[in-house]
């Protein structure tokens, strides 16, 4: 049955590719030489076909399948397979969610471009650590990947939704300067998340740091401020 399952999810994915906008994807996710997501490749399939065909199939789909996906699929096959362990996650009890979460964390090595990192990483991670001891996020955030590095910082956006700003803050000062810019954009949108719960708080971190920020890390912290204010946290005057 799981054999089956698996053969009926990529036959509604092989559906609903499509070449055109495949051209476009390997764009826009760098899947060139050279780029982040160089080695990868895509089939052209908008995200919201996805989420159908995630809800579709969640149900019946192992864990060996998502597996499967994870190692030998295509973009959006391994950006399906992460919908569907979204769902499993929620849906699931305590050993399930277990399950999923470890998988997680033994395939970050195939959750390799931002958008997969962002779907996964406050979903189940994030969440599963909610109540949990969340060290394991310190070991993300000191890899050598980008994406484990981008996974932590974003995963705290578990916490943050429940007003639980300390590992975001903390994984902000351990990857302040990091040298990439997908993991300065991160750390940049979650301390904007921060500003959204309590803006003093947000304000409170920059006060000392905002002069060595990355530039686009603080353009993403400070982007919900008023205009005059922005143009003083970019101007060096607060």
């Amino acid at each position: 049955m799981s054999a089956q399952t698996l053969a009926a999810l990529r036959r509604d994915l092989a559906a609903a590719a499509d070449p055109e906008r495949a051209v476009s994807t390997r764009w826009y996710l760098q899947m060139g030489p050279g780029g982040y997501g160089d080695g990868d490749d895509a089939l052209g399939i908008r995200v919201p076909e996805q989420r159908r065909i995630a809800r579709r199939h969640w149900r019946h789909v192992s864990l060996d399948d998502v597996r499967e996906l994870l190692d030998d699929g295509l973009h959006e096959e391994r950006l399906t397979a992460l919908l569907v362990l979204t769902h499993q996650f929620r849906a699931g009890d305590g050993e399930r969610r277990r399950a999923v979460a470890e998988l997680v964390l033994t395939s970050t090595d195939r959750i390799n471009n931002w958008d997969l990192v962002d779907t996964i990483a406050p979903q189940v991670l994030g969440a599963w650590l909610a109540d949990r001891d969340r060290t394991v996020l310190d070991r993300l955030a000191a890899s050598e990947s980008v994406w484990e590095r981008r996974m932590a910082m974003v995963a705290t956006l578990a916490f943050i939704r429940v007003h639980d700003h300390t590992w975001t803050l903390r994984l902000a000062d351990t990857l302040l300067v990091d040298p990439h810019d997908l993991v300065r954009k991160a750390v940049g949108w979650m301390l904007r998340e921060v500003g959204e719960r309590d803006r003093a708080v947000e304000m409170e971190f920059l006060a000392d740091r905002y002069r060595r920020m990355p530039r686009v890390t603080l353009r993403y912290a400070i982007e919900k401020f008023s205009p005059e204010l922005r143009r003083s946290y970019l101007s060096g005057e607060i």
